[in-house]
């Protein structure tokens, strides 16, 4: 069994009570390798290691140009080991390798863009309203970062917050998930081969209440960004509060995805499939909510159900593969409880509805499964399952549908289905969500900002927006002939 070691300051070594934990491969139910069990002290060396790292080694002094090639160079190996983070991210996780493949890929993305921002980072001369006076402002590096990653998408979503934080002349300690600790471990080792400073990036792998909870609180760290379910949002925000850090939060999602009669309705029924079936619906951003005009609902649910009935389930590493396991024992347990609180809430099953079998394995799988007559304040519909399960809803007007979407405590994604462009743009500006996608879904890009607004989370990662939320602004008064005045008088 492969065995991972904590990583601080260029270092692998075990944690300090020198134990593990197990982490399974989704596929076959069983454990694949040892993760060292990370604890509070453990937490402090790598935060003290880090905040050396940007006070007084070689990253504090660096220019901003010289980050940004070192960065370039980390593009570049990311592109060289991408087969090997991809394939470590299937046996840890269960997604796709052929989704993984390219998402390890497009990594290499976020490190070109942000290493070309890294020396636009500029300050400003402001003619302030007192005379004899020069005055500019600086953007400087926040601090130490503690970065808090899920399991469902682990390199993409560190991706998401390090590209920017080391950009902006940070440095961090990452908290993995304990589920999908491995590949962390691989990256931070390809960061450092690549040209990054010892002890710029830090992993501590092991349990919330050890690492993570020890993390948040640490007095050196001043930024945590944090992608998770909006439960463990809470908490982390309310422990950084305490601190007075500051926080992005990337939570959960109930997305709506609404159809409309004049659509194409058969890529309509395609982006359907894969807003939810993808991943196995194990992304923040599944739209877990179909919204269909009623005039073609029972034509969309037919095409729905034949197309998503053909879905290939088994070995994620399979290129004929469309459908993988659940990636953790307690989340297959929890995606088959919903499908019978649906049952028990006098939802109609369309399609699946239980444990997928044949895959030749005991690995955790849930057939994809669709149910109709769903009303918008069942729990089915309210709660957010993380599952290959799609709750459909139907409406009559414009005006309902948008009440419909909007009537969730989240609001992260949604998707139009639409040939009329002004409705097209009146449902973006009216349904209340952080991203809305038009005759398209689950597409993102390190070009434009991502996050959520009410419970699904504060801030925004991706595009030129996120570096703002790694740094500070300093205020300089340089006194270039004002008189001294009245000592005692605001000057």
């Amino acid at each position: 069994m492969q065995k991972y070691l904590l990583h601080i300051g260029g270092q692998q070594r075990p944690s300090a009570d020198e134990t593990y934990f197990e982490t399974d491969n989704p596929f076959t139910g069983r454990p694949w390798a040892q993760i060292a069990r990370g604890q509070a002290e453990d937490v402090e060396d790598a935060v003290q290691v880090a905040h050396r790292a940007m006070t007084t080694g070689s990253w504090a002094t660096m220019s901003p140009s010289a980050r940004g090639l070192i960065l370039q160079r980390v593009a570049d190996a990311l592109e060289e080991n991408a087969e090997l983070l991809a394939r470590t991210e299937v046996r840890d996780n269960g997604k796709l390798y052929s989704e993984m493949l390219g998402q390890c890929r497009y990594l290499a993305q976020w490190y070109r863009y942000y290493g070309g921002l890294a020396d636009k980072i500029d300050g400003r001369v402001v003619p302030v309203d007192k005379p004899g006076y020069f005055t500019y402002t600086r953007r400087e590096p926040i601090g130490v970062v503690g970065i808090v990653t899920p399991w469902n998408s682990p390199l993409l979503l560190l991706t998401w917050k390090l590209a920017p934080a080391l950009a902006a002349g940070c440095s961090v300690v990452v908290k993995p998930s304990e589920y999908t600790s491995a590949s962390t471990l691989e990256f931070v080792r390809i960061l450092e081969q690549a040209g990054l400073p010892a002890g710029v990036v830090n992993v501590v792998t092991g349990f919330g209440p050890d690492v993570g909870g020890p993390l948040v609180d640490h007095p050196l760290v001043r930024k945590v960004g944090f992608t998770g379910s909006d439960a463990t949002g809470r908490h982390i925000g309310a422990a950084a509060a305490r601190g007075l850090k500051r926080v992005s939060l990337e939570l959960g999602g109930k997305s709506p995805n609404i159809v409309f009669a004049d659509a194409d309705l058969d890529a309509a029924v395609n982006g359907a499939v894969s807003g939810i079936f993808a991943a196995s619906g194990q992304t923040c951003i599944a739209g877990s909510r179909l919204l269909v005009q009623r005039s073609v609902h029972d034509e969309v649910v037919a095409k729905l159900v034949a197309l998503a009935s053909t879905a290939r389930i088994g070995d994620p590493m399979s290129p004929d593969t469309q459908v993988g396991p659940i990636t953790t024992r307690d989340q297959h347990k929890k995606v088959l409880e919903y499908i019978d609180i649906a049952t028990a809430e006098g939802a109609q099953l369309a399609l699946g509805g239980g444990v997928a079998t044949g895959t030749g394995t005991d690995g955790w799988f849930v057939q994809p499964t669709v149910f109709t007559g769903v009303s918008n304040q069942s729990r089915l519909a309210q709660e957010e399952v993380f599952g290959p399960v799609l709750a459909v809803i139907p409406f009559d007007t414009e005006d309902e549908a948008i009440a419909i979407a909007n009537d969730s405590k989240y609001g992260l994604g949604a998707g139009v289905w639409t040939t009329d462009l002004p409705r097209a743009f009146r449902m973006a500006e009216a349904i209340e969500s952080g991203t809305v996608w038009v005759n398209t879904y689950r597409a993102v890009s390190f070009m434009l900002p991502f996050g959520g607004v009410k419970d699904s989370g504060i801030g925004r990662e991706n595009g030129a927006e996120a570096i703002d939320e790694y740094l500070e602004t300093k205020s300089v008064w340089i006194n270039i002939g004002a008189p001294t005045g009245n000592p005692f008088v605001l000057r």
